[in-house]
């Protein structure tokens, strides 16, 4: 690891300008920073720590509930609230890391992880994201647990949270704070980037930009799933995952959420396949045609095709639960 100036911030704009100049990263939990400088994929030349910062209270608003950017995985898979409430959003957690890395992580730092391709980890590779213009050795190479939808010939790397799956069918929003001192609210389509010819370029924030919170819109009720296939059972990043919230009314489905992991550059949702749920009553065809419409423009690298079938298996069984068509 390379040497690093450090300083502990006291609140989030004075982080915010403090992080603005370049050569300059946030540190929190540290879960992925700390082993991306171990690595030195990541050199920064000083580390703001806004670990300390209040930023720590998950607090009903009139909208919906606001949960601090420094709430830990932990104590956010645990809350009273999101148990009840948001259900799909605590199952995803728990799904995720191990239980030392959720007591350290934070819900601002699990948005922004990095992706866990080996290719971006190995510095004698070729990668776009790590060295922009470099090439992506994961097209042809060993590219299993790669994205089937949304790559580029850039980039074919996944987004590996758990959590911002869940968070993106809840329809949630992060708070930022910027270097300047002004506020705005961006939803997850927003906040990340496909790869494009700029896979380096993850998401919309600008220099400095802090997340200080995640605002979840009132509770939509419904059933909730969160389905992660993965190699092992324990502390294992998804192959797939699926996020579902599903309302049924009268025996059809009145409103269908859902979020996609382990298949692009960040948690994917697709209107169409919720388009084509509402008022239909649950049955085979249908869920059917929800992974057809789903998968229509996806894509293998060769060893990740298994992808595209795993998906049209697990999306019915899913929605077959979310649905109570499930015997």
């Amino acid at each position: 690891m390379r040497s690093f100036d450090y300083a502990r911030a006291s609140e989030p704009q004075a982080a915010a300008a403090a992080a603005a100049i370049a050569g300059t990263k946030f540190i929190a939990g540290g879960t992925n920073l700390l082993d991306l400088m171990k690595l030195q994929i990541e050199t920064p030349q000083k580390l703001v720590d806004i670990s300390r910062l209040d930023l720590r209270d998950i607090t009903p608003t009139e909208t919906g509930l606001r949960i601090g950017a420094m709430v830990t995985n932990s104590d956010l898979a645990a809350d009273a609230t999101i148990r009840r409430d948001y259900a799909v959003l605590s199952r995803a957690l728990l799904a995720g890391a191990s239980g030392q890395l959720r007591n350290k992580a934070t819900t601002g730092g699990n948005f922004l992880q990095r992706t866990r391709c080996g290719y971006f980890y190995e510095t004698n590779a070729a990668c776009n994201k790590r060295e922009p213009g470099s090439g992506c050795d994961a097209i042809g190479g060993f590219n299993r647990i790669h994205a089937i939808l949304g790559a580029s010939e850039h980039c074919i790397a996944t987004h590996p949270s758990d959590m911002a799956v869940a968070m993106r069918a809840l329809g949630a929003e992060v708070e930022t704070v910027k270097a300047d001192g002004s506020s705005r609210r961006l939803g997850l389509a927003d906040l990340y980037r496909l790869p494009g010819d700029t896979p380096d370029v993850e998401t919309n924030l600008e220099a400095g930009e802090l997340i200080v919170a995640v605002h979840l819109p009132k509770p939509a009720g419904g059933r909730h799933v969160y389905r992660k296939v993965r190699d092992r059972a324990s502390y294992a990043f998804a192959l797939i995952s699926v996020a579902a919230v599903v309302t049924m009314q009268d025996g059809r489905i009145a409103a269908a959420n859902l979020a996609f992991g382990g298949v692009a550059h960040m948690p994917w949702r697709d209107p169409a396949v919720e388009n084509l749920l509402i008022g239909q009553a649950p049955s085979d065809a249908l869920f059917a045609r929800a992974a057809d419409t789903l998968l229509a423009d996806a894509r293998g690298q060769g060893q990740n095709d298994f992808k595209i079938e795993l998906m049209r298996r697990t999306l019915p069984a899913v929605l077959a639960e979310a649905t109570g068509a499930q015997a």
